[in-house]
């Protein structure tokens, strides 16, 4: 009876622990889950009302060519920005060294990921202007005209793509860098006495330790790929100013298409069904992803 007693003391004291933190998950992250999934079957007036709509804005959704368009342009985004993963992993073994001045390196790497996401957009921005931006000055002084980059419909996403790449980079390299520090340093000692150089050394134990990092890497990019937002907004806009950009359609992305349906044209019912859209690919990609991993992720 005393031994049953203690273990119901401490499943309690474990479950008071775990209270706050299961309630600030309830709260803020479960409910308004609850109440977007509830709101994408309802139409909304103009003045805030709403009522219930059915699946209507789910069968409006399948046809909006403009949902495939965002949706394209997002995965398109999210697929070509996996390459910060690779360069990440190239930069984070050229830090893992000693040498003069790795700190100062690793800083400068790290500096884009502690600046504010608007300021970035905002500094690419005047970088990618075809009249007086820094690029198209560099270009023109090798005879290069250079386009205007972020209103051109063929360079655009590109453009949105290089500046992604540019500000996870950094994230991704310390990730990496604490996963190359964590490997015993004795395989490569044994490594080194059976004749393998740093190359294969490389090849043959620093990226198959390295898998369980990239892997976390690949599920964190993807996600935050597949939401962006803030760039698009800095860069393009929104509503009509947005559409006079003749390269909007390439940037438009989901969130930014429901920013448009929820506070442009106030079809919160409709952008509450894109979000949840959007919500369904992430959770079936992140599952697809746990899957695969277990073909190449190797755990020491």
């Amino acid at each position: 009876m005393t031994r049953r007693r203690d273990r119901i003391t401490e499943a309690l004291w474990a479950y008071a622990f775990l209270a706050p933190l299961a309630l600030g998950l309830g709260v803020f992250y479960l409910w308004p889950v609850l109440q977007t999934a509830y709101f994408s079957f309802t139409e909304w007036g103009a003045f805030g009302g709403h009522e219930w709509s059915g699946t209507a804005n789910y069968v409006r959704l399948l046809h909006d060519p403009e949902v495939g368009r965002a949706l394209t342009n997002t995965i398109s985004y999210t697929a070509l920005g996996l390459v910060s993963i690779p360069l990440a992993i190239v930069f984070a073994a050229l830090l893992n060294r000693r040498m003069r001045g790795v700190g100062v390196y690793r800083t400068l790497f790290f500096l884009p990921v502690v600046t504010m996401p608007v300021a970035v957009a905002m500094v690419w921005r005047w970088l990618y202007n075809g009249d007086y931006g820094l690029i198209n000055y560099l270009l023109s002084l090798v005879g290069i005209g250079g386009p205007n980059w972020i209103a051109d419909p063929g360079t655009a996403l590109f453009a949105l793509v290089v500046i992604g790449v540019w500000s996870s980079l950094g994230y991704n390299l310390i990730i990496f860098l604490a996963g190359m520090q964590a490997i015993p340093a004795d395989y490569y000692e044994a490594a080194a006495l059976d004749g393998a150089g740093p190359v294969r050394q490389f090849a043959r134990i620093t990226l198959p330790l390295l898998s369980p990092t990239a892997f976390f890497v690949s599920v964190i990019s993807v996600i935050g790929s597949l939401q962006l937002f803030d760039l698009v907004f800095v860069i393009a806009g929104s509503g009509a100013s947005a559409r006079a950009n003749p390269a909007y359609p390439r940037l438009q992305t989901v969130v930014a298409l429901f920013y448009d349906r929820a506070f442009v044209t106030n079809e919160r019912g409709y952008a509450a069904a894109i979000v949840m859209v959007l919500l369904l690919i992430i959770a079936a990609l992140t599952l697809v992803q746990f899957r695969l991993q277990r073909r190449w992720v190797h755990y020491a």
